[in-house]
Protein backbone atom coordinates (compact mmCIF):
# COMPACT_ATOMS: atom_id res chain seq x y z
CA UNK A 1 0.00 0.00 0.00
CA UNK A 2 1.39 3.47 -0.96
CA UNK A 3 0.69 6.80 1.02
CA UNK A 4 1.76 10.49 -0.54
CA UNK A 5 2.10 12.72 2.74
CA UNK A 6 1.85 16.38 1.58
CA UNK A 7 0.90 19.83 4.05
CA UNK A 8 0.64 23.69 4.53
CA UNK A 9 -0.81 24.54 1.12
CA UNK A 10 -1.76 27.76 2.13
CA UNK A 11 -4.01 27.74 -1.18
CA UNK A 12 -5.47 31.38 -1.15
CA UNK A 13 -1.99 32.76 0.34
CA UNK A 14 -0.91 35.96 -1.44
CA UNK A 15 2.81 36.98 -0.76
CA UNK A 16 3.39 40.66 -0.06
CA UNK A 17 0.23 41.05 -1.77
CA UNK A 18 0.70 39.61 -4.95
CA UNK A 19 -1.78 36.33 -6.08
CA UNK A 20 -0.27 32.68 -6.02
CA UNK A 21 -3.11 31.08 -7.22
CA UNK A 22 -0.87 30.08 -10.41
CA UNK A 23 1.54 28.78 -8.70
CA UNK A 24 -0.80 26.88 -6.15
CA UNK A 25 -2.50 25.15 -9.75
CA UNK A 26 0.81 23.90 -10.91
CA UNK A 27 1.51 22.26 -8.11
CA UNK A 28 -1.61 20.54 -7.92
CA UNK A 29 -1.21 19.83 -11.35
CA UNK A 30 2.07 18.24 -10.80
CA UNK A 31 0.48 16.51 -7.77
CA UNK A 32 -1.94 14.84 -10.21
CA UNK A 33 0.48 13.36 -12.31
CA UNK A 34 2.80 12.16 -9.06
CA UNK A 35 -0.22 10.24 -7.85
CA UNK A 36 -0.80 8.64 -11.04
CA UNK A 37 2.80 8.01 -11.55
CA UNK A 38 3.57 6.59 -8.42
CA UNK A 39 0.30 4.51 -8.06
CA UNK A 40 -0.49 5.94 -4.61
CA UNK A 41 -3.39 4.27 -3.07
CA UNK A 42 -3.88 7.18 -0.06
CA UNK A 43 -2.85 10.58 0.07
CA UNK A 44 -2.80 11.97 3.45
CA UNK A 45 -2.99 15.89 3.92
CA UNK A 46 -1.43 17.17 7.04
CA UNK A 47 -3.17 20.69 7.85
CA UNK A 48 -3.51 24.06 7.07
CA UNK A 49 -4.87 23.65 3.72
CA UNK A 50 -6.15 26.89 3.01
CA UNK A 51 -3.92 30.10 4.54
CA UNK A 52 -6.46 31.45 6.51
CA UNK A 53 -9.78 30.75 8.50
CA UNK A 54 -12.10 32.57 5.53
CA UNK A 55 -9.93 31.75 2.18
CA UNK A 56 -11.31 33.23 -1.15
CA UNK A 57 -13.85 31.28 -3.04
CA UNK A 58 -11.26 30.87 -5.94
CA UNK A 59 -8.99 29.12 -3.10
CA UNK A 60 -12.07 26.68 -2.06
CA UNK A 61 -12.81 26.15 -5.67
CA UNK A 62 -9.42 25.05 -6.58
CA UNK A 63 -9.04 22.66 -3.59
CA UNK A 64 -12.72 20.97 -4.81
CA UNK A 65 -11.57 21.25 -8.61
CA UNK A 66 -8.71 19.13 -7.43
CA UNK A 67 -10.43 16.77 -5.46
CA UNK A 68 -12.60 16.23 -8.26
CA UNK A 69 -9.97 15.32 -10.50
CA UNK A 70 -7.89 13.07 -8.15
CA UNK A 71 -10.30 11.10 -8.26
CA UNK A 72 -10.70 11.09 -11.82
CA UNK A 73 -7.16 10.18 -12.65
CA UNK A 74 -6.69 8.11 -9.99
CA UNK A 75 -9.63 6.18 -9.29
CA UNK A 76 -10.02 4.59 -5.57
CA UNK A 77 -7.77 7.05 -4.06
CA UNK A 78 -8.57 7.83 -0.90
CA UNK A 79 -7.68 11.26 0.87
CA UNK A 80 -7.56 11.89 4.46
CA UNK A 81 -7.21 15.88 5.51
CA UNK A 82 -7.20 17.27 9.15
CA UNK A 83 -7.27 21.06 9.86
CA UNK A 84 -4.46 23.07 10.36
CA UNK A 85 -4.22 25.76 12.84
CA UNK A 86 -4.75 28.40 9.65
CA UNK A 87 -8.08 26.70 8.80
CA UNK A 88 -11.43 26.70 9.98
CA UNK A 89 -12.77 23.55 10.63
CA UNK A 90 -16.23 23.61 10.62
CA UNK A 91 -15.43 25.67 6.93
CA UNK A 92 -13.89 22.03 6.13
CA UNK A 93 -16.09 19.27 7.61
CA UNK A 94 -19.50 21.40 5.61
CA UNK A 95 -19.08 19.64 2.80
CA UNK A 96 -18.32 16.07 4.61
CA UNK A 97 -21.27 14.43 3.34
CA UNK A 98 -20.30 15.07 -0.03
CA UNK A 99 -17.01 14.85 0.29
CA UNK A 100 -17.34 11.06 1.57
CA UNK A 101 -18.98 9.74 -1.55
CA UNK A 102 -15.62 10.57 -2.96
CA UNK A 103 -13.50 8.45 -0.33
CA UNK A 104 -12.65 11.83 1.02
CA UNK A 105 -12.25 11.68 4.99
CA UNK A 106 -11.81 15.25 6.47
CA UNK A 107 -11.30 15.88 10.56
CA UNK A 108 -11.07 19.14 11.83
CA UNK A 109 -11.92 19.15 15.10
CA UNK A 110 -12.35 16.91 17.94
CA UNK A 111 -16.60 15.87 19.03
CA UNK A 112 -17.58 15.41 22.37
CA UNK A 113 -19.54 12.48 23.17
CA UNK A 114 -22.66 12.73 25.72
CA UNK A 115 -20.32 12.20 28.84
CA UNK A 116 -18.04 14.51 27.93
CA UNK A 117 -15.41 12.17 26.48
CA UNK A 118 -13.61 12.94 23.66
CA UNK A 119 -15.36 10.91 20.66
CA UNK A 120 -11.90 8.79 19.38
CA UNK A 121 -14.14 6.68 16.61
CA UNK A 122 -13.97 9.92 14.66
CA UNK A 123 -9.97 10.50 15.10
CA UNK A 124 -10.04 7.04 13.86
CA UNK A 125 -9.99 5.98 9.89
CA UNK A 126 -9.85 3.13 8.44
CA UNK A 127 -7.66 3.29 5.09
CA UNK A 128 -8.45 1.33 2.30
CA UNK A 129 -6.22 0.36 -0.82
CA UNK A 130 -7.62 1.63 -4.30
CA UNK A 131 -9.27 -2.24 -4.37
CA UNK A 132 -11.26 -1.92 -1.07
CA UNK A 133 -9.32 -3.73 1.44
CA UNK A 134 -8.58 -2.51 4.79
CA UNK A 135 -4.63 -2.07 5.03
CA UNK A 136 -4.17 0.13 7.80
CA UNK A 137 -5.70 2.70 9.99
CA UNK A 138 -4.81 6.19 10.66
CA UNK A 139 -4.96 8.45 13.63
CA UNK A 140 -6.65 11.78 12.45
CA UNK A 141 -5.87 14.31 15.09
CA UNK A 142 -6.67 18.10 13.92
CA UNK A 143 -4.60 21.02 15.20
CA UNK A 144 -5.69 20.94 18.88
CA UNK A 145 -7.07 23.86 20.92
CA UNK A 146 -7.17 23.59 24.71
CA UNK A 147 -10.79 23.07 24.36
CA UNK A 148 -10.14 20.13 22.10
CA UNK A 149 -8.50 17.88 24.52
CA UNK A 150 -9.44 15.59 27.45
CA UNK A 151 -8.82 16.94 30.39
CA UNK A 152 -6.36 14.77 32.76
CA UNK A 153 -6.21 14.36 36.55
CA UNK A 154 -3.72 12.06 36.52
CA UNK A 155 -0.24 11.08 34.51
CA UNK A 156 -0.82 10.14 31.10
CA UNK A 157 0.20 6.65 30.91
CA UNK A 158 3.76 5.74 30.21
CA UNK A 159 3.97 4.31 26.38
CA UNK A 160 7.54 2.55 24.67
CA UNK A 161 9.68 5.73 23.59
CA UNK A 162 10.38 6.22 19.45
CA UNK A 163 13.11 4.40 18.13
CA UNK A 164 14.89 7.77 18.23
CA UNK A 165 14.01 9.48 21.35
CA UNK A 166 15.13 7.86 24.49
CA UNK A 167 13.03 7.28 27.93
CA UNK A 168 14.87 10.08 29.91
CA UNK A 169 14.03 12.54 26.95
CA UNK A 170 10.33 11.43 27.35
CA UNK A 171 10.27 11.89 31.27
CA UNK A 172 11.98 15.03 31.09
CA UNK A 173 9.42 16.60 28.43
CA UNK A 174 5.81 15.10 29.94
CA UNK A 175 7.21 15.04 33.46
CA UNK A 176 6.99 18.61 35.35
CA UNK A 177 10.32 19.82 36.99
CA UNK A 178 10.42 20.34 40.93
CA UNK A 179 8.04 23.42 41.82
CA UNK A 180 6.53 23.60 38.48
CA UNK A 181 3.04 22.45 37.72
CA UNK A 182 1.96 19.79 35.31
CA UNK A 183 0.90 21.38 32.06
CA UNK A 184 -2.54 20.34 31.33
CA UNK A 185 -3.26 20.95 27.30
CA UNK A 186 0.41 19.17 27.20
CA UNK A 187 -0.85 16.26 29.32
CA UNK A 188 -4.07 16.68 27.39
CA UNK A 189 -3.06 15.86 24.37
CA UNK A 190 -0.47 12.99 24.97
CA UNK A 191 -3.52 11.22 26.41
CA UNK A 192 -5.83 12.06 23.20
CA UNK A 193 -3.11 10.45 21.25
CA UNK A 194 -2.57 7.26 22.86
CA UNK A 195 -5.88 6.96 23.47
CA UNK A 196 -6.32 6.95 20.07
CA UNK A 197 -3.73 4.93 19.45
CA UNK A 198 -5.33 2.17 22.30
CA UNK A 199 -8.43 2.05 20.44
CA UNK A 200 -6.59 1.05 16.79
CA UNK A 201 -4.51 -1.25 18.22
CA UNK A 202 -7.89 -3.12 19.59
CA UNK A 203 -9.21 -2.44 15.92
CA UNK A 204 -6.75 -3.39 13.83
CA UNK A 205 -5.62 -6.81 12.69
CA UNK A 206 -2.19 -8.34 13.03
CA UNK A 207 -1.01 -7.37 9.07
CA UNK A 208 -2.45 -3.84 9.11
CA UNK A 209 -0.51 -1.23 10.08
CA UNK A 210 -1.27 2.51 12.19
CA UNK A 211 -0.01 5.65 11.12
CA UNK A 212 -0.44 8.89 12.62
CA UNK A 213 -1.79 12.26 10.93
CA UNK A 214 -1.10 15.22 12.91
CA UNK A 215 -0.59 19.13 12.67
CA UNK A 216 1.75 20.24 15.52
CA UNK A 217 4.94 21.73 16.51
CA UNK A 218 7.46 18.99 17.57
CA UNK A 219 10.83 20.09 19.79
CA UNK A 220 13.64 19.82 17.90
CA UNK A 221 11.57 20.73 14.85
CA UNK A 222 13.15 23.75 13.12
CA UNK A 223 10.81 27.01 12.31
CA UNK A 224 11.00 28.85 9.58
CA UNK A 225 12.30 32.57 9.96
CA UNK A 226 8.87 34.19 9.23
CA UNK A 227 6.51 31.92 8.09
CA UNK A 228 4.84 29.59 11.07
CA UNK A 229 2.30 31.23 13.37
CA UNK A 230 3.97 30.30 16.49
CA UNK A 231 1.35 27.56 18.58
CA UNK A 232 2.34 28.38 22.33
CA UNK A 233 -1.37 27.87 24.02
CA UNK A 234 -0.89 28.74 27.97
CA UNK A 235 2.97 29.08 27.77
CA UNK A 236 3.85 25.41 26.02
CA UNK A 237 5.70 25.70 22.89
CA UNK A 238 6.23 22.43 21.26
CA UNK A 239 5.52 18.61 22.02
CA UNK A 240 7.86 15.92 22.12
CA UNK A 241 8.83 13.27 19.76
CA UNK A 242 8.39 10.40 22.32
CA UNK A 243 4.61 11.16 22.08
CA UNK A 244 4.91 8.56 19.13
CA UNK A 245 5.73 5.55 19.91
CA UNK A 246 6.83 2.34 17.78
CA UNK A 247 3.34 1.15 17.75
CA UNK A 248 3.62 3.73 14.79
CA UNK A 249 4.51 2.65 10.92
CA UNK A 250 4.75 6.32 10.13
CA UNK A 251 3.83 9.74 11.26
CA UNK A 252 2.67 12.24 8.79
CA UNK A 253 3.43 15.82 10.12
CA UNK A 254 2.06 18.80 9.46
CA UNK A 255 2.92 22.92 10.57
CA UNK A 256 6.36 23.15 10.04
CA UNK A 257 7.40 24.54 6.61
CA UNK A 258 10.88 22.95 6.59
CA UNK A 259 10.64 19.59 5.66
CA UNK A 260 12.55 17.18 7.97
CA UNK A 261 13.36 14.02 10.09
CA UNK A 262 12.98 14.42 13.74
CA UNK A 263 15.99 12.82 15.61
CA UNK A 264 17.62 9.70 13.10
CA UNK A 265 14.73 7.66 12.68
CA UNK A 266 12.52 8.12 9.03
CA UNK A 267 9.26 7.27 10.47
CA UNK A 268 8.24 10.89 12.28
CA UNK A 269 8.23 13.63 9.35
CA UNK A 270 7.46 17.05 8.29
CA UNK A 271 6.46 16.95 4.52
CA UNK A 272 6.94 20.71 4.64
CA UNK A 273 5.17 23.50 2.73
CA UNK A 274 5.23 22.69 -1.27
CA UNK A 275 5.74 26.27 -2.04
CA UNK A 276 8.05 28.98 -0.45
CA UNK A 277 5.78 30.61 1.90
CA UNK A 278 8.73 33.64 2.23
CA UNK A 279 11.87 34.87 1.14
CA UNK A 280 13.00 32.88 3.97
CA UNK A 281 12.32 29.38 2.96
CA UNK A 282 13.45 29.85 -1.08
CA UNK A 283 16.00 27.66 -0.45
CA UNK A 284 13.97 24.84 1.39
CA UNK A 285 13.98 21.71 -0.41
CA UNK A 286 10.52 21.64 -1.05
CA UNK A 287 8.53 18.35 -1.77
CA UNK A 288 6.21 15.39 -0.87
CA UNK A 289 6.91 12.03 1.20
CA UNK A 290 6.00 8.80 -0.74
CA UNK A 291 5.64 5.88 1.75
CA UNK A 292 5.05 2.09 1.03
CA UNK A 293 3.68 -0.20 3.58
CA UNK A 294 3.90 -3.51 3.68
CA UNK A 295 1.84 -5.33 6.21
CA UNK A 296 1.84 -4.13 9.28
CA UNK A 297 4.84 -2.22 8.93
CA UNK A 298 7.26 -0.17 6.52
CA UNK A 299 8.30 -1.97 3.25
CA UNK A 300 12.04 -3.35 3.68
CA UNK A 301 13.33 -2.17 0.79
CA UNK A 302 13.19 1.73 0.14
CA UNK A 303 10.11 2.37 2.05
CA UNK A 304 10.56 6.55 2.35
CA UNK A 305 11.00 8.47 -0.51
CA UNK A 306 10.77 12.48 -1.07
CA UNK A 307 9.69 13.92 -4.27
CA UNK A 308 11.09 17.24 -5.39
CA UNK A 309 8.68 19.85 -5.99
CA UNK A 310 9.52 22.16 -9.20
CA UNK A 311 9.20 25.58 -8.94
CA UNK A 312 6.59 27.41 -10.76
CA UNK A 313 8.08 30.99 -10.13
CA UNK A 314 11.40 32.20 -8.52
CA UNK A 315 12.17 34.09 -5.71
CA UNK A 316 15.19 36.19 -5.79
CA UNK A 317 17.50 38.51 -3.33
CA UNK A 318 19.56 41.12 -5.28
CA UNK A 319 21.85 41.55 -3.60
CA UNK A 320 22.43 38.65 -1.65
CA UNK A 321 23.15 40.65 1.64
CA UNK A 322 22.43 44.61 2.39
CA UNK A 323 24.73 47.04 0.79
CA UNK A 324 24.68 50.47 0.23
CA UNK A 325 21.76 52.20 -2.02
CA UNK A 326 24.36 52.98 -5.18
CA UNK A 327 25.69 49.65 -5.30
CA UNK A 328 22.06 48.11 -4.79
CA UNK A 329 20.64 50.28 -8.08
CA UNK A 330 23.81 49.30 -9.80
CA UNK A 331 23.36 45.64 -9.65
CA UNK A 332 19.76 46.14 -10.48
CA UNK A 333 20.81 47.82 -13.53
CA UNK A 334 22.93 45.25 -14.31
CA UNK A 335 20.42 42.22 -13.85
CA UNK A 336 18.65 41.33 -16.83
CA UNK A 337 15.28 40.61 -15.37
CA UNK A 338 13.07 37.40 -16.01
CA UNK A 339 11.52 36.02 -19.04
CA UNK A 340 9.32 39.16 -20.54
CA UNK A 341 7.55 35.95 -22.74
CA UNK A 342 6.20 34.99 -19.69
CA UNK A 343 2.77 36.20 -18.03
CA UNK A 344 2.98 38.80 -14.99
CA UNK A 345 1.64 36.02 -12.76
CA UNK A 346 4.88 34.02 -13.81
CA UNK A 347 7.44 36.57 -13.05
CA UNK A 348 10.25 36.02 -10.37
CA UNK A 349 9.18 37.78 -6.85
CA UNK A 350 12.29 40.22 -5.91
CA UNK A 351 13.20 41.11 -2.90
CA UNK A 352 15.91 44.09 -2.85
CA UNK A 353 18.01 44.67 0.56
CA UNK A 354 19.62 48.37 1.28
CA UNK A 355 21.57 49.42 3.70
CA UNK A 356 21.05 53.36 4.53
CA UNK A 357 22.59 55.85 6.80
CA UNK A 358 19.01 57.43 7.08
CA UNK A 359 15.71 58.33 5.77
CA UNK A 360 15.53 57.99 1.25
CA UNK A 361 12.07 59.64 1.28
CA UNK A 362 12.15 58.57 -2.90
CA UNK A 363 14.02 55.13 -1.67
CA UNK A 364 11.13 52.90 -3.68
CA UNK A 365 10.48 55.11 -6.87
CA UNK A 366 14.69 54.82 -7.11
CA UNK A 367 14.25 51.08 -7.01
CA UNK A 368 10.86 51.11 -9.52
CA UNK A 369 12.99 53.25 -11.81
CA UNK A 370 16.01 50.73 -12.51
CA UNK A 371 13.85 47.97 -12.47
CA UNK A 372 11.27 49.62 -15.75
CA UNK A 373 10.99 47.33 -18.42
CA UNK A 374 12.59 44.01 -16.42
CA UNK A 375 10.19 41.15 -15.85
CA UNK A 376 10.06 40.98 -12.15
CA UNK A 377 7.81 41.75 -9.45
CA UNK A 378 9.43 44.05 -6.30
CA UNK A 379 8.01 42.54 -3.22
CA UNK A 380 9.46 43.47 -0.69
CA UNK A 381 12.54 47.05 -0.15
CA UNK A 382 14.18 45.46 3.03
CA UNK A 383 15.69 48.50 4.66
CA UNK A 384 18.54 48.48 7.34
CA UNK A 385 20.43 50.98 9.12
CA UNK A 386 23.99 51.43 8.07
CA UNK A 387 26.04 51.52 11.14
CA UNK A 388 29.85 52.74 11.29
CA UNK A 389 32.74 52.54 13.94
CA UNK A 390 32.12 54.95 16.56
CA UNK A 391 28.47 54.86 16.67
CA UNK A 392 26.31 54.35 19.86
CA UNK A 393 23.74 52.52 17.47
CA UNK A 394 23.65 48.68 17.92
CA UNK A 395 25.01 46.82 15.28
CA UNK A 396 22.20 44.26 15.49
CA UNK A 397 19.74 46.51 14.64
CA UNK A 398 16.90 45.35 12.50
CA UNK A 399 15.08 46.20 9.61
CA UNK A 400 11.13 47.24 9.21
CA UNK A 401 10.44 43.48 8.17
CA UNK A 402 12.40 41.64 10.84
CA UNK A 403 10.74 43.88 13.87
CA UNK A 404 7.19 42.53 12.15
CA UNK A 405 8.51 39.00 12.27
CA UNK A 406 9.15 39.20 16.19
CA UNK A 407 7.45 36.99 18.17
CA UNK A 408 5.93 39.46 20.82
CA UNK A 409 6.07 36.22 23.18
CA UNK A 410 9.50 36.25 22.87
CA UNK A 411 10.52 39.71 22.83
CA UNK A 412 8.59 39.87 26.84
CA UNK A 413 10.44 37.14 27.98
CA UNK A 414 13.78 38.79 26.91
CA UNK A 415 12.96 41.51 28.35
CA UNK A 416 11.55 40.38 31.52
CA UNK A 417 14.56 38.38 31.64
CA UNK A 418 16.96 41.37 31.36
CA UNK A 419 15.17 43.45 33.78
CA UNK A 420 14.64 40.83 36.71
CA UNK A 421 17.45 38.21 35.92
CA UNK A 422 14.29 34.98 35.98
CA UNK A 423 11.75 33.34 34.07
CA UNK A 424 8.82 35.49 33.32
CA UNK A 425 5.70 33.93 35.24
CA UNK A 426 3.87 30.59 33.14
CA UNK A 427 0.31 32.30 34.48
CA UNK A 428 1.42 36.20 32.58
CA UNK A 429 2.21 33.87 29.38
CA UNK A 430 -0.72 32.41 29.52
CA UNK A 431 -2.69 35.33 29.29
CA UNK A 432 -0.86 37.15 26.99
CA UNK A 433 -0.71 34.08 24.40
CA UNK A 434 -5.12 34.39 25.29
CA UNK A 435 -4.91 37.86 24.34
CA UNK A 436 -3.06 37.25 20.88
CA UNK A 437 -4.86 34.19 20.03
CA UNK A 438 -8.08 35.47 20.74
CA UNK A 439 -8.75 37.27 17.32
CA UNK A 440 -7.60 33.18 15.77
CA UNK A 441 -9.98 31.74 18.33
CA UNK A 442 -12.93 33.69 17.03
CA UNK A 443 -12.05 33.12 13.71
CA UNK A 444 -11.77 28.96 14.56
CA UNK A 445 -14.82 29.60 16.83
CA UNK A 446 -16.96 26.66 14.75
CA UNK A 447 -14.33 24.43 16.33
CA UNK A 448 -15.71 24.29 19.84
Amino acid sequence: MRLLHTADWHLGQTLHGFDRSVEHQAFLDWLLDVLTNEDIDVLLLAGDIFDTANPPSAAQHQFYRFVAAAQARQPGLAIVAIAGNHDSAGRLEAPLPLLELCRVNVVGQTRRLPDGAVDLERLLVPLHDRSGALRAWCLAVPFLRPGDVPRVTDAPAAAPAAADVSAAEDRATHEPAAGHARDPYLDGVVRLYRDTLTLACARRAPDQAIIALGHCHLSRGQISEASERPLVIGGAEALDAALFDDRLAYVALGHLHRPQVLGTHPVIRYSGSPLPMSFSEREYPHQVVVVELDGAALAASDPVRSIRVPRRVDLLRIPPQPRPLDEVLAALAAWSGGDPALPDTEWPYLSVAVLLDGPEPTLRQQVEHVLAGKAVRLARIDVQPRVRAGDNAPTDALSLDALAQLDPRAVYTAAYRNRFAAEPPPETLAALTQLMNASDDASAGDRR
